[in-house]
């Protein structure tokens, strides 16, 4: 809810400040971008100042007027930078500031043709389908009003029945029109302010469906499945039937159903693609996964390669078949990320480094980032499970020495262990909290919980003595 009042309040800002655009879609400045970012993301300038370029770059390229428009490509980005320092929460956040369809991949879910995975090109129709949803969503909003006042009249419809039928003269008719016309408004007002909530009325409802078709086969079976599952629904009529419902969730079922009569699908498909093509965003994680080791030359390393050669023709730019239509890649933003320990960005095949102009070097976090991850972001840590206990009507209060011991304790174990991030402040707070979470609200009543450094120190204790063991064990 946060998230969507802040935007709602930058597309306000956006306004005042003529970013929007012919298409009504708005861009923020690259400052904005960052300022955006920095409410959820602590660190990291250099790569949220890239990412910030790179997206007001897609606003400018849509105000270019001359046929250099298509020539302008996009400057990939690669992220490069151990886990848990902000790698995918950059992107995301990203795509929801840009209103963009976002699809989220991992390289090692690919392989080329001959082994098991996905197709390479079931990203890109992934993306499409996530821009069908949001222009759908958005047209959904639109005709809202116009399908609650439809399902409203189909509900009066039921509630006040059309005249009869019958040798009745015109005066008759007139008065029966009157009538039911004047009754109808009484109604509409009863029905507005809620009165009739709770009464009961049978409406004629779509059935459900049954149990979907999946094809599993070599790859690319996936866009036949989809095919064959959209003729064997348009094939099938769909059937109806009686329900009894409350007149308040008769409303919800005959809105939903209104709205999906005064949305046209064409429109949507056609917007969509065009969104999909222009404002998209795939993130490609884990690439360094697919790195070949320059030592070896055959078994895992050749399928590695592979993956990438199958990548390249997507991320230069190529016509992909879709079950809505084609799409174009040139213009879609791809945003790669890895943590690269064992490899580095230049044992990536030529070509594709070519593809990722930007590189950014994300750093590993340290102590005072843990402390301003645990209390500044709109989403702190903190702030979710005091959000959590205040359901309880219980008041959760960190003083500074104990967020200290926890972003203490969380760089010790990442430094001594294994190097996780921002991901260990999730276990560490999860240890922590364990037994109150589970004590509330039966044995702990206090309406105030104060959580300082020696309590931390002693649910803690357990965490450090084992790390301290597993130094030794080899």
């Amino acid at each position: 809810m946060e998230e969507n009042t802040s935007t709602a309040k930058i597309y306000e800002q956006a306004t005042t400040s003529n970013l929007i655009n012919e298409n009504s879609e708005f861009y923020l400045t690259p400052h904005q971008i960052v300022e955006e970012l920095n409410k959820y993301i602590i660190g990291q300038d250099e790569a949220k100042k890239s990412v910030a370029i790179a997206l007001r770059n897609r606003w400018r390229r849509q105000q270019v007027k001359s046929n250099l428009k298509e020539e302008i490509m996009p400057n990939n980005i690669i992220m490069i930078g151990p886990t848990g320092v902000g790698k995918t929460e950059i992107a995301r956040r990203l795509a929801s500031l840009a209103q963009a369809p976002f699809v989220k991949v991992e390289a090692t879910k690919f392989t080329e043709v001959g082994y098991v995975g996905r197709d390479v090109e079931s990203m890109v129709r992934e993306l499409v389908e996530r821009s069908v949803h949001i222009v759908k969503e958005e047209e959904r909003e639109k005709k809202y009003q116009q399908a609650e006042q439809s399902a409203e009249d189909k509900i009066l419809e039921i509630l006040v029945p059309p005249m009869h039928k019958g040798n009745v003269s015109y005066d008759q008719i007139e008065n029966e029109l009157e009538d039911n016309y004047q009754t109808r408004e009484k109604l509409r007002v009863l029905l507005r302010n809620g009165t009739m909530d709770n009464r009961e009325i049978e409406i004629e409802v779509l059935a459900e469906q049954g149990p979907s078709m999946q094809i599993l086969g070599p790859l690319g079976m996936d866009e036949i499945g989809m095919n064959i599952q959209d003729l064997m629904g348009s094939l099938m009529p769909k059937k109806s039937k009686k329900r009894k419902v409350k007149i308040l969730e008769a409303k919800e079922i005959l809105q939903k159903e209104e709205v999906d009569k005064l949305i046209d699908m064409d429109a949507v498909i056609h917007k969509a693609l065009q969104r999909a093509e222009n404002s998209g965003i795939i993130f490609i994680d884990e690439i360094d996964k697919i790195v070949s080791n320059a030592e070896k030359s055959s078994g895992p390393d050749v399928s590695r390669e592979g993956v990438q050669r199958d990548l390249l023709p997507i991320v230069e730019g190529s016509t992909i078949n879709s079950k809505y239509g084609t799409v174009k890649t040139d213009h879609i933003l791809f945003i790669a990320s890895g943590a690269f320990h064992v490899s580095k960005p230049s044992d990536l095949i030529p070509e594709l480094q070519g593809r990722f102009p930007i590189r950014v070097e994300l750093k590993s976090l340290t102590e005072e980032d843990f402390i301003k991850i645990l209390t500044l972001p709109d989403n702190a840590l903190i702030k979710q499970y005091q959000a959590l206990l205040d359901t309880e009507n219980i008041k959760l209060v960190f003083d500074e020495g104990a967020i200290s011991e926890i972003a203490s304790t969380a760089a010790l174990i990442n430094n001594e262990i294994t190097n996780i991030g921002a991901r260990r402040l999730h276990t560490i707070m999860t240890t922590l909290l364990e037994e109150i979470m589970f004590d509330v609200p039966e044995i702990i009543k206090d309406k105030t919980i104060h959580i300082d450094a020696q309590f931390v120190k002693s649910k803690l204790s357990s965490v450090t003595k084992n790390m301290d063991f597993s130094k030794f064990i080899l």
